[in-house]
């Protein structure tokens, strides 16, 4: 694709989101949400091959469904308030199919049939865009109309998504799908505290994308896209599998590396508010995902591929050179001790 062109569609979706988290107009977060899918649509196929087309396909006819029920929500909304401002929403059938919708865009359970098929089909940093850039939109109107969802239905998708995350993970080879998955619990997660507490599904957000910034990072300069070759690295990178284990070990939530601060605080959270029964289930499903994060990470870095010889292997690799990945291993890693100070932020 054309550089200049690669950095008009790029800003084009950067700038569609960026009016979306910044307008209180119902008609402007549409109209950012349009933009935003119009412009990804190109940099989904960039590598183009059926599968990328069969996946931009289907990510266009999701997205445009669930803008269609955004829209139909806004006008019921407007016929009840009188107002396009983002407000309490008075209609509860408009808050059903405005959370319906925003639950597509994340690619929510039970909306979620479309996240690893759309993740498999495209390019690994295709992939990367799509898994964190493209959850913040939705996400920012979800933390704005908070207040107004039914909370029954929130937390069942949230539950739901934690369990599919987690079940849909367990037979799977290529590393997109299992990060497609990954994501889907994740954002179980971030919805289960959404009523709660908004500013922890801020911060598990954040901490979400800065882990799956770095896992997508490692893979593509491993260039491995399935767990057969990613189980190869070793041979060439050493260092390079070490780092893939923490980082797959923090995704998991294990507790000295910073996965874990979310869940601690949410779970808290959620046992605050006279919750028991949600977190336990939450936190018995969230060992189906890290039982799928350690056998990648056993096939990886704890096993070691019978032949020794580098140059057998040399073939297989192209190391790309990522400059952003020291820093952002760390901050996946040892964000730990910050947890206090951020506590003060509920």
């Amino acid at each position: 694709m054309n550089p200049l062109i690669f950095t008009i569609i790029l800003m084009t979706v950067f700038l569609g989101t960026m009016i979306v988290m910044t307008s209180s107009h119902w008609l402007m977060i549409w109209i950012g949400f349009e933009m935003n899918l119009l412009a990804v649509i190109p940099i989904l196929m960039k590598k183009y091959n059926p599968r990328a087309m069969e996946a931009s396909t289907k990510y266009f006819l999701t997205q445009a469904t669930a803008s269609m029920l955004l829209m139909m929500a806004i006008i019921i909304n407007l016929m009840y308030s009188g107002q396009w401002t983002i407000t309490k929403i008075f209609n509860p059938t408009a808050s059903i199919i405005m959370t319906s919708a925003l639950a597509m865009k994340l690619g929510l359970t039970p909306f979620h049939f479309w996240v690893p098929e759309v993740t498999q089909g495209i390019s690994l940093t295709s992939g990367l865009i799509l898994l964190t850039w493209q959850k913040l939109a939705p996400m920012s109107i979800l933390y704005q109309i908070s207040p107004s969802i039914n909370l029954n239905i929130l937390l069942t998708m949230a539950a739901l998504s934690i369990l599919v995350g987690g079940w849909g993970g367990l037979n799977q080879t290529q590393l997109r799908k299992i990060m497609a998955y990954s994501s889907i619990a994740h954002l179980g997660w971030m919805t289960a505290v959404l009523a709660y507490n908004p500013t922890l599904t801020m911060l598990n957000m954040l901490i979400y994308i800065t882990m799956t910034l770095t896992m997508f990072m490692l893979f593509t300069h491993s260039s491995s896209t399935t767990a057969l070759s990613l189980s190869h690295t070793w041979n060439k990178t050493p260092l390079t599998t070490t780092l893939i284990l923490i980082t797959l070990l923090s995704m998991g939530g294990l507790p000295p590396l910073s996965g874990f601060m979310p869940k601690w605080m949410i779970i808290q959270e959620l046992t605050k508010n006279s919750s028991i029964i949600l977190p336990t289930l939450m936190a018995i499903m969230a060992l189906l995902n890290l039982y799928f994060y350690m056998r990648l990470t056993y096939s990886t870095s704890l096993t070691m591929f019978p032949s020794m010889n580098n140059m057998k292997m040399k073939w297989q690799f192209e190391t790309k050179q990522i400059t952003l990945l020291p820093p952002l291993i760390i901050a996946s890693s040892l964000l730990l001790p910050l947890t206090p100070m951020l506590s003060i932020l509920d």
